[in-house]
């Protein structure tokens, strides 16, 4: 219904001067696509208060409204060419006039969690990159001709939001960052298996991937291939008290760069989500020690950034001192989840098996603090260019230990790393999906088939297998990924071995040359 017009607006942001990377392509539709949407919405609202004879207030002032600047209609509906702003004249409205006003609402909004604190943040973050008017003006044009009214339209906007936002992933260097490959990502909840009236969190959300597809499984349920092939799923039957709590209580986001922020709130938007919870932060800034139960969430789910470094700081908030940004990040998951709780988390595999002091601390810890029962191993590629290989822990936090809460039980590991750990035995999956991975044949919801279903049971087979906690390691508390099932490949040799083993071909190919000189 709606691929033609994607494709429109890619090929004006191509041959637009300001617009030069995936990242500007998904920058400006977004601001585009977001005022779209408040218009339909706001239309959509104003209709049905008409209907019960009560007034409709708009966010939006008639000055500013997509119909005045962005579409203006004749009565017969059809596009108003003589009143429509165009090049010089529609760049300067939206940088002096449009753009200030939609900025003001971050300070007349009355609290952050209205959409009107939505508006002004999303315009203070974001810049428009148009030099040209005419551009602007077909643009403008195409994404007219969207339409955010029934589940159907809304549904396949967000598959194709889905699919810029995996382009600008795919493009390398930071658009990466944006972006979990969405099998991974419906593998992870369908193992943690959230539930209406859960609290589900992501702290690092990106382009809200997570809180975006953990929407979908309470509201459609999950069947991997359906979702895959773009078909739309028949609702779940759920009451009107649990759409709210879908609405409003469900799901939180928190995102450090402006970009992802804006992607984030478009891309629940589009899901269904009407006034996202996404907070635009610095999570890690966050002071630990002022944490309560009643901040805490029922799920997390997170690929926090790995590879950065946070200032001292910033350090100086964590009991376990480390740059990497990653492990602050699994510190501070450990902490929000509450007790009951459950988490999936990506992480480098490095982080299982690094020997300095602080990845230790966390293995330590996580063992101690959670029950770490699951480690998905994946393969390179899984993340396109990334050039990192990964792990995805899935732990729990049991509600108590004989009674005691989990955070106030004294913890010995010089008896050893099964004594007194909340976690008994690890069960590890090497994923495998039997090629190589890349941008044109990445991560599908079939590769991940097997390794939910074993899971479900911990069954061991030869890609999956159980390690007692008692039989690691006490001093390094490795958790490195090694296959027991897996035939042993054979040892590489000595490299003076095979230095020897050259010099002797050598010497047998000068003798057969010096034979064959001697028969001429």
């Amino acid at each position: 219904m709606f691929e033609q017009t994607f494709k429109n607006i890619d090929d004006v942001l191509w041959k637009e001067a300001g617009c030069t990377t995936e990242l500007d392509y998904t920058e400006q539709t977004s601001w585009l696509l977001f005022l779209k949407y408040l218009d339909d919405l706001e239309q959509e609202r104003s209709l049905e208060a008409e209907l019960v004879g009560k007034p409709y207030e708009f966010i939006i002032d008639a000055a500013h409204r997509w119909a005045v600047w962005a579409a203006p209609k004749k009565a017969d509906g059809t596009a108003d060419h003589d009143n429509a702003l165009i090049g010089d004249d529609l760049i300067d409205y939206v940088n002096r006039q449009l753009f200030p006003y939609l900025q003001g609402f971050k300070q007349r909004a009355t609290s952050p969690d209205t959409i009107e604190y939505k508006i002004g943040e999303i315009f203070s973050e974001i810049k428009n990159r148009f030099q040209s008017g005419y551009s602007l003006r077909d643009a403008l044009e195409y994404i007219d001709e969207l339409r955010f009214r029934s589940q159907q339209e809304k549904h396949e906007l967000s598959h194709l939001y889905e699919a810029k936002i995996k382009n600008m992933g795919n493009a390398g260097r930071n658009g990466g960052e944006y972006y979990t490959p969405r099998p991974l990502i419906r593998a992870m909840i369908t193992v943690v298996k959230p539930k209406i009236g859960d609290r589900i969190y992501d702290g690092a959300c990106g382009s809200a991937g997570f809180l975006c597809e953990s929407y979908d499984y309470l509201r459609h349920g999950f069947d991997s291939l359906r979702q895959a092939q773009g078909n739309a799923a028949q609702p779940n039957e759920l009451t009107t008290k649990q759409l709210h709590q879908l609405q409003t209580e469900t799901f939180t986001g928190k995102e450090k760069k402006s970009l992802a922020y804006v992607i984030a709130i478009m891309n629940m938007i589009l899901h269904g989500i009407d006034a996202p919870n996404i907070i635009h932060t610095n999570t890690l800034t966050e002071n630990l020690s002022d944490i309560e139960d009643k901040n805490r969430f029922d799920v997390i789910l997170a690929n926090p950034p790995f590879g950065g470094k946070e200032r001292k700081e910033v350090q100086q908030n964590f009991p376990i001192k480390t740059g990497e940004t990653a492990f602050l990040f699994l510190q501070y998951f450990i902490k929000m989840l509450r007790r009951g709780g459950k988490a999936a988390v990506v992480i480098k595999n490095t982080f299982l098996s690094n020997s300095d002091n602080a990845s230790r601390a966390l293995r330590q810890e996580l063992l101690k603090s959670c029950d770490l029962h699951t480690i998905l191993d994946c393969p390179s590629g899984t993340f396109i260019g990334a050039g990192v290989k990964t792990v995805v822990l899935f732990f729990d936090k049991p509600d108590t230990s004989g009674g005691v809460p989990f955070d106030s039980t004294p913890f010995d590991f010089a008896q050893g790393a099964g004594t007194n750990t909340r976690t008994q035995k690890i069960w590890y999956y090497q994923l495998d999906p039997g090629r190589n991975m890349g941008k044109t044949n990445s991560l599908n919801d079939e590769d991940l088939r097997e390794f939910v279903a074993l899971q479900a049971t911990f069954a061991e087979s030869e890609k999956s297998w159980l390690v007692d906690v008692a039989d690691v390691d006490s001093e390094t508390f490795d958790l490195s990924v090694k296959n027991p099932n897996k035939a042993e490949e054979a040892p590489l040799r000595d490299p003076q071995e095979i230095l020897e083993a050259i010099a002797l071909l050598d010497a047998e190919s000068a003798e057969i040359l010096a034979g064959i000189g001697g028969m001429l």
